[in-house]
């Protein structure tokens, strides 16, 4: 494609993309499609000769877009908003024209200096302290997602956590050199100069980290990653983590020798935008000096360009780092993480690898982001924030932030004025959590016929250990005809429900028999696979798909392992009467299963509760063996025995079988669909 055929192929795409955005409103939120749908529409291998233009159009038409999930349609309220608007999208254009890899200053001074400037520019306009600008101690960079900001942090904070035990443990003397300084071999000790050190690695097991169990889960993946430790601490009843919860862990921790390096805390949590409570949090941290406190506002923090919503970052200067996400709130298109420190230096300490190759004669007075981060590749991003911020304005960008608030806020009065819902989170910004007061199988079943219905999208989280619907206000001009378009679907898909499902089913006390049983399962059997909400995975896979996100899409079934211990498990009906608490925590060894994996009521200790108006009742196994043993033993008892021969060699006989341990049938309701889903292979 040479510059003519750009022009012409540009202008094309250009209109594509303006009728798309323009009608996305007109298709359906979500895909119908099913896993594995897109590898029989294309070719096996790439092809050897060049393709006309029209007919790969024509294919993403045909095969692309059918896959989608629209996140920029005005029914979608999933999720966080996905940041995007035509000044952005001119400016990645303009980005992947240029083509430069900014690591460095010399690399592209244009690159670097505007990064420097859009983050001061931003950071001002946010009400961070001075300390966080490039002018003082501080500067903000531009990262790839919010989960990057947290991992580099983290690893700073360990950097430095580990050079202050080496010194404070190792002092050297002053011909030898500087703990940080590696040796010939390249480790980071004296062995070469015959001093017995000990390497980086041996403090690692010390440190710990801390966030509370509303974090986003990239806080313990960057606790993997980095190999440390990580305490999660349990939040007050509003979600919000406190200082005295904080205090009591790291003092706890010190006295077992343990060593406290970094702390996260978030404002505007995934699960129901809470906020931590730094003005408590942050003197707690102080106390330890050494100890880094990262602040996560990947979605809230957008909001702070507003002055009224500052008070939500109360307690902000005990921060070392702050992150916030335009790309999710601020119209500008995935990724630009923006993230700040108070101190680079102590940031890029941690960081810093300084090949010949990548060295200039100006690095002693320029930033080199290369060692900000851990990608030594950097795209052109300041180029779409600079963009947004001169075309919107900041007044622009706060219209925006206040209409999402001001609409979400409408939702919450709507679901408020029907006796039938209940709201489940503080509603300060764009996010309102609801749902139907019943038990958490009637909430999972409308959000499931609201997806499938392809009119709304909503996903679920738990909110202090109850099943909730997610709805976020997310388009760019949403008004109060979509929030008043999306009750009304919700609520007629409400009104369906309870028209099908009992509130208040009585349980029966007495087992089914296996008919009964049967006739139960062909009624109860009404998802289908693409709704299921629980299926049976080995340990291994239930281990690993552990997370502490709270985030769950409303589709994706929920995992439980196939072998849980004990087998005195057993299966209870539990329909959301009286006698059962709805979302409580599980008051067994595996307590912290249902709270975490959507599954409240879910006790996996002296018995089994699902709080599902589906089946649970003993083991049909075990039925039809107590059957047979009374048809027995009244045979027994209508034919007297003809001598003491017979007694005895029935005496001889084997006992009869045991019933079925309760574990094995309840890894088997969940393998076949007992609990009323459609029978699925282990995943």
């Amino acid at each position: 494609m040479d510059a003519a055929e750009f022009k012409v192929r540009g202008q094309e795409m250009v209109e594509y993309i303006c009728n798309y955005l323009e009608d996305v409103g007109s298709r359906r939120v979500t895909s119908t499609v099913e896993p594995g749908y897109l590898r029989p529409l294309l070719p096996k291998e790439a092809p050897q000769e060049p393709e006309d233009w029209d007919q790969i159009l024509a294919d993403v038409d045909s095969k692309i877009m059918p896959g989608i999930t629209h996140w920029q349609h005005p029914r979608f309220h999933a999720y966080f908003p996905s940041g995007n608007s035509y000044p952005s999208i001119l400016g990645d254009m303009l980005s992947d024209a240029i083509g430069c890899i900014g690591f460095s200053w010399a690399a592209s001074p244009a690159c670097t200096e505007l990064e420097t400037i859009v983050t001061d520019w931003f950071g001002k306009a946010l009400g961070l302290p001075d300390d966080f600008l490039s002018q003082g101690s501080g500067g903000g960079v531009i990262q790839s997602s919010a989960s990057e900001c947290v991992l580099v942090s983290m690893l700073a904070a360990r950097a430095h956590a580990i050079r202050q035990l080496r010194r404070a443990e190792q002092p050297k003397s002053p011909a030898s050199p500087c703990p940080s300084d590696t040796d010939d071999d390249g480790l980071l000790d004296n062995e070469a100069a015959g001093e017995e050190t000990a390497t980086d690695s041996t403090y690692l097991p010390r440190l710990v980290a801390y966030c509370s169990r509303e974090s986003h889960s990239c806080v313990e993946k960057a606790a993997r990653i980095a190999l440390v430790r990580l305490r999660i601490l349990e939040p007050d009843e509003h979600s919000a983590l406190r200082g005295a919860t904080l205090a009591k862990a790291m003092e706890a921790d010190v006295r077992r020798g343990l060593v406290p390096f970094f702390v996260s805390t978030t404002l505007g949590t995934t699960s129901c935008c809470s906020f931590d409570n730094l003005t408590e949090i942050g003197p707690v941290v102080r106390r330890h000096p050494d100890v880094w406190l990262h602040v996560d506002g990947a979605y809230a923090g957008n909001g702070f360009i507003c002055p009224e919503l500052r008070v939500h970052m109360q307690g902000i200067q005990y921060a070392d780092s702050f992150n916030t996400n335009p790309n999710k709130w601020l119209l500008t298109s995935f990724d630009c993480s923006c993230l700040w420190v108070r101190d680079r230096l102590r940031l890029t300490s941690g960081l810093i690898v300084d090949p010949l190759y990548l060295q200039h004669s100006n690095m002693d007075e320029t930033i080199d982001y290369r060692h900000w981060g851990i990608p030594l590749s950097r795209r052109f991003r300041a180029l779409k924030l600079f963009f947004v911020l001169r075309r919107y304005g900041i007044a622009g960008l706060q219209r925006y932030v206040r209409n999402h608030i001001k609409l979400a806020k409408s939702f919450e009065a709507l679901v408020r004025d029907d006796h039938r819902f209940e709201v489940c989170n503080d509603v300060r910004l764009g996010l309102v959590c609801f749902r139907l007061r019943g038990p958490d199988r009637m909430n999972q079943q409308l959000l499931a016929a609201l997806n499938e219905s392809g009119k709304l999208h909503m996903i679920p989280s738990m909110v202090r250990g109850r099943y909730v619907i997610r709805f976020c206000v997310v388009a760019e001009h949403a008004t109060e005809a979509d929030i008043e378009h999306a009750w009304e679907v919700i609520s007629e898909h409400a009104t369906d429900l309870l028209d099908e499902v009992p509130l208040s089913p009585v349980a029966r006390k007495t087992p089914r028999t296996p008919t009964e049983l049967a006739e139960k399962l062909s009624l109860t059997r009404t998802l289908s696979r693409r709704h299921s909400f629980v299926r049976s995975v080995s340990r291994v896979q239930y281990q690993r798909s552990l997370s502490r996100t709270s985030l769950y899409d409303g589709a994706t079934p929920i995992t439980v392992p196939e072998d849980e211990a004990g087998d005195d498990l057993s299966l209870s009906l539990s329909l959301g009467s009286s006698d059962s608490v709805v979302g409580s925590p599980c008051s067994s060894g595996f307590g912290g299963f249902g709270h975490g994996h959507g599954l409240a009521g879910l006790n996996l200790g002296n018995s089994f509760h699902c709080s599902t108006p589906t089946i649970c009742e003993e083991d049909p196994l075990g039925l039809v063996l107590d059957q047979q043993r009374q048809k027995q033993q009244q045979q027994q008892q209508h034919q007297p025995q003809e001598n003491g021969d017979q007694a005895e060699r029935a005496a001889a006989l084997p006992p009869p079988a045991a019933p079925t341990p309760a574990s094995a049938m309840a890894k088997k309701a969940f393998s076949t669909g007992l609990l009323g889903r459609t029978p699925v292979k282990n995943a």
